[in-house]
């Protein structure tokens, strides 16, 4: 299978990566990519084909793998419209719709449109994929098996619901980044050095993430484990009943929600 990708930033490095750690050649994968910089750097790290613009054999790929950024899509797409009819067209880019990559592309209806996240720089990573009808069962299996190079993957059947994955998976890390943050904070607000209180913080979301994959209990189950009556965990989680920190982490969600739908409406008015 040849895959071509139409971008060379860090998702694209990251999935020619864990290609290659899954025994893909690396002469089978073309990087289409403006930057010379770019091109020197994947192809001495993954030794992959890099060029400048696309050429024959780009466009004869079997998958094009789409990773510029949302709002130079349209432009970049223009050289290499329309496809063959049989080639699988993924969509990395944030926020821009089946509809208008297709549109964009002459008609091509052989798309999956995929939003990974940040941990996939480092083969951790969660991706929601959704396909149009004219993709098939094979087509569904490739595309899958490109993302899960990069962690775990799961199809969605409304391409809607690819915003509150955004919201949820896609921003996702930024929140618990921002949580690590607050916790370190509050330790050494109550006396920790803070290299140390940085410390504790981190294991402690990476420990209990990891106990979470593995337990056969559910995240529920297993707060409630932690939580003695009376004692301090109870003690804290109940501030956080009382301030509705839930309801209000729900509201963050929601608002990015409307934002990516709002951003995904801008990109189809190009």
């Amino acid at each position: 299978m040849r895959i071509a990708f139409l971008g060379g930033g860090n998702m694209a490095s990251a999935l020619i990566g864990g290609l290659l750690g899954r025994g893909y050649a690396g002469g089978e994968i073309t990087v289409l990519e403006p930057l010379a910089d770019k091109r020197a750097a994947l192809a001495g790290r993954h030794g992959v084909r890099a060029i400048a613009a696309a050429d024959a054999l780009a466009l004869a790929a079997d998958t094009l793998v789409l990773a510029v950024k949302p709002q130079d899509l349209r432009a970049a797409l223009e050289p290499i419209a329309p496809p063959r009819v049989e080639q699988l067209v993924i969509s990395i880019a944030a926020g821009a719709r089946l509809a208008d990559i297709s549109r964009w592309l002459g008609g091509h209806r052989r798309l999956v449109r995929a939003m990974p996240n940040m941990p996939a720089l480092i083969g951790c990573g969660a991706s929601a994929l959704y396909a149009s009808k004219e993709v098939g069962a094979a087509d569904r299996d490739r595309a899958g098996a490109i993302l899960a190079a990069v962690g775990a993957v799961v199809w969605v059947d409304d391409e809607h619901l690819l915003d509150a994955v955004t919201a949820l998976s896609g921003s996702g890390p930024a929140y618990v980044f921002w949580f690590i943050e607050q916790l370190a904070a509050g330790g050494e607000a109550m006396g920790l050095p803070r290299g140390v209180a940085a410390r504790l913080a981190l294991d402690t979301v990476l420990g209990a993430a990891r106990l979470a994959a593995q337990s056969a209990d559910s995240p529920s189950t297993l707060r409630e484990q932690v939580t003695s009556k009376g004692g301090t965990t109870e003690a804290a989680l109940r501030v956080f009943d009382e301030e509705r920190i839930a309801e209000r982490l729900l509201r963050a969600l929601e608002a990015a929600n409307r934002r990516g739908a709002e951003l995904g409406d801008r990109l189809g008015k190009n």
